[in-house]
């Protein structure tokens, strides 16, 4: 029962007694009947003033109390003339000012965080309590190639891809790096906050590629530079020397120059295979910036394909070609494009079962070539693309890492993965491909 309501009902239960006292006094005493009968009119008056000058501050708290109520801080309350409850009212104000001023402050940390957040070149997923996706910035959203609406509310683990499977096996402060195609590399860490006082999870997604390309590419090309020079160097003397001692085979019994000359060529042809495959290094480290012009990558494609003819026909391969268009067109260099179409595709061959197929198909952006055959491991599939890394027992590992090299200065994005049956190369554009 509010104290207004208890006033009434202490002024009312008076008044009643005072009636009651009335009634019976005024068969005896006139006179005081008179008397009390006026002191009950100027008590009914100071009781409604009192009324009065108590239900105005408490109406006033009690518009204060609804605005807390309504998270309205803006609303301030008037004096009313008493000391006690003009004091309780400076300090309602004052405190409405700090609430309001620290509701200012943290919508204004709020709009940056989120703004902060949306800008961010670090992809950033924020679960809810119940460990479920509330939002996921357009970084992450580009990484993983998803939409909002496609993820909101989903667990991290259901979302398609090996980036989500390793995100979801993170461990609480846990970070990981991972590699995708031996391409791209992520560093992951899973972190939490507190809100409202309850624990709430997100993730981060920061890529490394360039960092890591760039130590990658400075490491092997002083390691190449050292060799090239040494090497080289040394071949060159070595053999001016073995051709000088073959002038000298007539010297020797008729039974030992045919021994004498054939170690000396073998060891000449072995130098120069070693120089052959310093200079398969020197070209990865020598990659000139390419000389862009627009380019028909069909026409380059069906190139390589009479390039690589006895090859595709000794394993008795199929060509399936799938294109939206008759023709692609891109800026780029030809000849550049031309290697990285014959290392692809030499690769691909190889990959393939006798009488296999290699598919050729194209979409809006994108150039795929892909053929069946046994998938790439996992372990293997994250070091296609690293420096001097081969499956092959003479390989060098110069091929893709000369791939990786022209297409990153032509800033193409590719990827190389096994789906299915197939084993898929493909080639993202920076922008859409024409044709007719």
């Amino acid at each position: 029962m509010k104290l207004k309501t208890k006033f009434l009902w202490f002024s009312l239960g008076v008044h009643v007694l005072f009636i009651f006292l009335l009634i019976r006094i005024y068969p005896v005493n006139r006179d005081l009947f008179l008397l009390c009968e006026a002191s009950l009119l100027i008590f009914l008056a100071f009781s409604v003033w009192m009324y009065q000058f108590i239900s105005k501050p408490f109406d006033l708290i009690s518009s204060g109390i609804e605005s807390l109520k309504d998270k309205d801080f803006s609303t301030k309350l008037n004096k009313v003339g008493h000391e006690e409850m003009d004091g309780l009212i400076s300090v309602y104000n004052l405190m409405m000012d700090q609430l309001r001023e620290e509701r200012l402050k943290q919508m204004e940390k709020s709009l940056f965080l989120e703004k902060l957040i949306e800008a961010s070149p670090t992809g950033i997923i924020i679960l809810d309590f119940d460990g479920r996706i509330s939002s996921i910035n357009p970084t992450a959203r580009s990484i993983m190639n998803v939409h909002p609406e496609e993820v909101q509310g989903r667990v991290i683990a259901s979302l398609p891809g090996k980036l989500a499977s390793s995100l979801a096996l993170l461990e609480v402060n846990g970070s990981k790096v991972v590699i995708l195609n031996g391409i791209q590399s992520f560093k992951c860490q899973h972190a939490t906050f507190s809100d409202r006082g309850f624990t709430r999870s997100f993730y981060t997604i920061e890529e490394l590629t360039k960092e890591i390309y760039a130590r990658e590419k400075a490491a092997y090309e002083r390691v190449v530079k050292m060799m090239s020079h040494e090497v080289n160097n040394s071949i060159g003397a070595i053999n001016s020397i073995l051709n000088s001692c073959l002038n000298y085979q007539d010297q020797l019994q008729e039974d030992d120059q045919n021994d004498y000359s054939n170690a000396l060529q073998i060891s000449i042809a072995r130098n120069k295979n070693l120089s052959s495959l310093m200079s398969n290094f020197a070209k990865v480290v020598k990659v000139p910036e390419p000389e862009l012009q627009d380019l028909d990558l069909l026409s380059t494609l069906h190139s390589v394909q009479t390039l690589m003819e006895t090859e595709i026909q000794k394993k008795e391969l199929n060509w399936l070609w799938e294109l939206e268009q008759e023709k692609l067109s891109v800026h780029a260099d030809s000849r550049q494009m031309e290697q990285v179409f014959i290392n692809v595709i030499k690769n691909a061959i190889e990959a393939s079962p006798n009488r296999g197929t290699i598919r050729i198909s194209t979409t809006t952006n994108c150039l795929m070539i892909s053929n069946t055959g046994t998938n790439i491991p996992p372990e293997v599939s994250e070091q296609l693309f690293s420096p001097f890394f081969s499956t092959k027992k003479d390989g060098q590992g110069v091929g893709l890492m000369l791939t990786k090299e022209i297409l990153i200065n032509h800033q193409f994005r590719f990827s190389l993965e096994s789906s299915g049956d197939w084993t898929e190369f493909k080639l993202i554009f920076r922008q859409p491909i024409t044709g007719a």
